[in-house]
């Protein structure tokens, strides 16, 4: 008997231990997703982006102003003969312009983040960051947002595109992007001009 109360006591002690790490479904019949403040869910980032501009503009206008005229005047006309005047004015303006502008952006990663709080409806709202530093280059991913339950996956994940009011910044720092931005006479040429 003091043995079986032993082995109930470790049981218990180590379930309890093991509650602490593990994020526990409500039932037996749900799945582990996020719910609660402080739970973590896995953000996959696809952002698939691409972006087509084209405008087209053509004029054409053409103005022609005319004056003809013919001038006679009795016993005069003898000495200065037929008088005839021409007078011709003409104007033609041509224009045309095109422009077209393309844009096309891809990034795709996976990322943890916490649950900072729920809404009265149930939404999550949600933070994750990441930092890598390789070679000397550094780069951030943060993201935050809005997520529905029903958009969160049975593994407790759910795909970019579902987060709502979602605010995503991909930064780097390192030798790369200081090589990659103007110099400072560029930068002071842009602000005057």
């Amino acid at each position: 008997m003091k043995k079986i109360f032993i082995v109930l006591i470790l049981l218990a002690c180590s379930t309890s231990a093991w509650a602490q790490f593990t994020q526990a479904p409500p039932s037996l019949f749900s799945d582990v997703k996020a719910r609660e403040i402080d739970d973590a869910v896995t953000i996959l980032i696809v952002e698939d982006t691409e972006a087509t501009n084209s405008a087209g503009t053509s004029l054409d206008r053409k103005d022609v102003v005319g004056l003809d005229g013919a001038f006679s005047a009795g016993t005069a006309s003898k000495a200065l003969g037929n008088v005839s005047t021409s007078f011709d004015f003409g104007t033609n303006s041509d224009f045309k312009s095109n422009a077209q502008n393309t844009r096309n952006e891809s990034f795709k990663t996976k990322l943890s983040a916490r649950v900072l709080d729920v809404e009265a409806n149930g939404n999550l709202i949600i933070r994750g960051q990441r930092s890598m530093t390789i070679n000397g280059e550094e780069q951030t991913v943060t993201i935050e947002g809005t997520v529905r339950p029903v958009d969160i996956l049975p593994n407790n994940s759910v795909y970019s595109y579902h987060v709502m009011d979602m605010r995503l910044i991909i930064e780097g720092t390192g030798n790369i992007t200081e090589i990659q931005e103007p110099g400072l006479l560029t930068k002071f040429i842009r602000v005057l001009f």
